[in-house]
């Protein structure tokens, strides 16, 4: 039996939906948790299989994890059992690599396989296992297993990254909140979930400043304690449901978004021919597409406070359906246009070659069988069936639910036909 979700076009969505916890930032957060002799209370945690899957690395390592309510966690690590990540845990998601950097920090060592996740190209570890060397770290790796370990501790350093990478500064970042002296990280990502992770680290008793900018600076601290902590608005969420708007020509109103960290998203849902109105005062947006002619634009994925390479799926479909001809050049990650087979069996014309795709708007979609080849691909599938004619049938979709907590409650709650079904 496989799960696929059915969806057919209904007109417009509209109504009020409200975001969740950012997937993105809880993960770091919870593998932080590890940090702390004290207990952690999470709040705003999204419901997802991300998220449990990561809470069960933590209860393997020796952390007491306890549901307060739905979204409400209890995580004690003061009594860790152990530093080896299990692969079969492992091998089920990317982010289970952050643990290192904080188990690093606790015992001196770490054992774990190499990650799984999305299959959206290299996304190697080597910059964080660089990080950890610079700290003072030594490491001993091969093609499924790698190990970190220091005789005499972590040393904070000056270390600079080739590329901003999000997960590298997280691990680096976790590693360095208890190493010896200062670290200085250059060219660190400055995603908004780095700036949440400094502030629970800061929470916890840790002393990282300049999150957010071009250089972080930690001070070491010899002990974490424990804290309670809100994970922000998840902004690729709010991004899909605003794209979801345009696509259908709705109206939606988006509540519990933080409007500057979607700021690309309004720029161009506005070029291309959208109404947005950002109530920045009451972390709201609103996306009108009703009545107005979409026309064509080109986006280029870059790190933040670039456009998100997240959200370039869902900006793709909307694109497909969008007068005239548009450009989205990726330049994160080399293998994220697997998602364009699967808007081509629906009548989008799309050509790809390297890390540009060139799109011929066509007036409508048609409904079709299409996979969800990774999570943001899913989300845009959806989008894409709530506009076609006919039904679409997306097979999959375990990795929809890897980032969207309860996404097709929200989208009925904004009129979406939309269903679950067994095949």
């Amino acid at each position: 039996m496989e799960e696929k979700i059915i969806v057919s076009n209904n007109g417009p969505l509209e109504g009020t939906v409200k975001i969740g916890g950012a997937k993105n930032s809880a993960l770091p957060i919870i593998a932080a948790s590890l940090l702390g002799t004290e207990p952690i209370i999470l709040e705003d945690v999204p419901k997802l299989n991300d998220v449990s899957v990561f809470l069960q690395v933590l209860e393997h390592l020796g952390s007491k994890v306890e549901y307060l309510d739905e979204r409400t966690i209890k995580i004690d690590s003061s009594n860790l059992t152990s530093y080896v990540t299990p692969f079969d845990l492992m091998s089920k998601m990317r982010a289970s690599f952050l643990v290192m950097g904080p188990l690093l920090a606790r015992f001196g060592i770490t054992k774990t396989s190499l990650p799984g996740g999305c299959a959206i190209g290299m996304r190697p570890v080597d910059l964080h296992l660089k990080g950890f060397k610079a700290l003072g770290a030594e490491i001993v790796s091969d093609s499924t297993k790698i190990e970190a370990k220091t005789e005499n501790g972590l040393k904070g350093t000056v270390l600079y990254l080739d590329f901003p990478s999000v997960g590298a500064t997280q691990n680096i970042m976790m590693a360095a909140s208890m190493a010896e002296g200062e670290t200085v990280i250059e060219n660190p990502a400055k995603e908004p979930e780095i700036v949440d992770l400094a502030n629970f680290l800061n929470k916890l008793g840790g002393d990282v400043k300049g999150a957010g900018t071009s250089t972080i600076r930690i001070k070491g601290v010899e002990k974490l304690g424990g804290t309670t902590h809100p994970i922000i608005p998840d902004r690729i969420e709010a991004a899909t449901y605003m794209v979801g708007a345009a696509m259908t020509k709705g109206d939606v109103m988006i509540e519990n978004c933080i409007v500057s960290h979607i700021s690309p998203i309004i720029a161009k849902l506005r070029e291309v021919g959208c109404e947005v109105f950002d109530m920045e005062d009451e972390d709201k947006v609103r996306v009108v597409g009703k009545g107005k002619k979409l026309i064509g634009a080109n986006i280029k994925t870059l790190p933040y406070p670039g456009f998100p390479t997240d959200v370039q799926a869902q900006f793709m479909a909307l694109l497909s359906i969008c007068e005239g001809q548009s450009t989205v050049t990726e330049t994160v990650f080399e293998n994220r246009f697997m998602h364009v087979d699967e808007l081509l069996k629906m009548g989008a014309i799309i050509a790809t070659e390297g890390k540009e795709a060139q799109i011929a708007g066509v007036p409508k979609l048609r409904g079709a069988e299409v996979k969800a080849t990774d999570l943001r691909a899913g989300a845009a599938l959806i989008l894409a069936g709530l506009t076609a004619e006919g039904e679409t049938k997306i097979g999959e979709t375990y990795h929809i639910y890897r980032g969207y907590d309860d996404i097709i409650g929200k989208l009925r709650g904004l009129g979406a036909k939309i269903d679950r079904i067994e095949e």
